[in-house]
């Protein structure tokens, strides 16, 4: 049974990938592949909301159950742009982004509060508010309101021209 803050963490990315999808309509493949001069395209930063090609963001979640305080390598700056990725259509990575988090809702709506607060140890997050020892609950909230939010601003910038 799925404990009330993995609803509740569910919800949350539910409407942040629901902002997400309002921010790309309209937005064409053409226009989709440029960004001011030092900025990601959309299409990059739809690929780094998916994650890592062909594993996505679960295992970094998984790794928080399966081993004791995992050390845990976070590659912020990665768009994840792979040759595949950059073929794909607005719509495709839309969908590829939808499906990610879907499955990071479902992973997050079964968690127990023991496993939500298990911890891991991720250096690049230091100096955040997550800190250096996150707990489960706090990456899967992190990932699914400000990750995907940041990004959604990032989204309406760039397609500005800003």
């Amino acid at each position: 049974m799925a404990t009330s803050t993995g609803k509740q963490l569910t919800q949350n990315i539910q409407q942040r990938i629901g902002d997400l999808k309002k921010a790309c309509e309209g937005l064409d493949d053409t226009s989709a592949s440029h960004a001011p001069e030092g900025r990601w395209t959309p299409k990059q930063i739809l690929s780094h909301l998916c994650g890592p090609e062909g594993t996505g963001y679960l295992p970094m979640l998984q790794a928080f159950l399966d081993q004791d305080t995992p050390d845990i390598d976070v590659k912020v700056a990665d768009p994840f742009f792979s040759k595949t990725r950059s073929r794909m259509s607005v719509a495709a990575l839309v969908a590829e982004v939808q499906h990610e988090y879907d499955r990071i809702c479902e992973f997050a709506a079964g968690l127990t509060p023991e496993q939500l607060d298990r911890k891991a140890h991720i250096p690049v997050f230091k100096d955040t508010p997550l800190g250096e020892y996150p707990t489960l609950e706090k990456v899967i909230g992190g990932l699914g309101a400000y990750h995907v939010q940041f990004h959604t601003d990032h989204m309406r910038e760039v397609m500005k021209g800003d």
